[in-house]
């Protein structure tokens, strides 16, 4: 996908997420999409940050990347959904393109992606984003109601219960 497309993404992220965390659909409601707004935008646009250097669609589109964006608000306590944003940036560019990415870059430079992509300048590119976006949606609904909250990293009950029965 291409900076529009990412940022697409992000601001639809931003608006439907808002709504799964508070779906009152008042004032908290809109807060929520306020403050989702600009880490899903930031995390959404940072991987293409390797075109003014690196390799693009390797250096900053991995999973060591991806990996420092999770650790961050552990770490730090703030930035919390960046890495909500630079995942679906991942999805978009191997769902939604037809290139895919280095995953595993720099340990291999093959790029990984699914063969029912458009190129970035597709008329059909959009609708895809759209698609997409819905897509990661749903899966962000369904962790943040059954497997952890989004908002605090809690564990949902049955997944707590489920991890404390581990072996470890």
């Amino acid at each position: 996908m291409n900076k529009k497309g990412h940022v697409l993404n992000a601001i639809l992220l931003a608006i439907g997420l808002g709504y799964v965390l508070q779906p009152s659909g008042d004032v908290e409601t809109f807060v929520t999409i306020a403050e989702l707004f600009v880490p899903l935008v930031l995390g959404a646009l940072f991987p293409d940050a390797d075109t003014a250097f690196g390799k693009h669609r390797k250096t900053l589109h991995n999973l060591p990347v991806l990996a420092v964006f999770l650790a961050y608000p552990l770490y730090f306590g703030n930035l919390r959904f960046v890495w909500i944003g630079v995942v679906t940036h991942y999805v978009l560019d191997v769902v939604g393109s037809r290139r895919g990415i280095a995953l595993f870059y720099p340990l291999l430079k093959t790029e990984y992606g699914l063969p029912i992509g458009v190129t970035t300048s597709s008329k059909h590119a959009d609708a895809v984003t759209v698609v997409i976006t819905l897509a990661e949606l749903a899966v962000l609904a369904v962790v943040q109601f059954f497997v952890v909250d989004l908002s605090t990293g809690t564990p949902r009950e049955q997944v707590a219960a489920l991890l404390a029965g581990l072996p470890i």
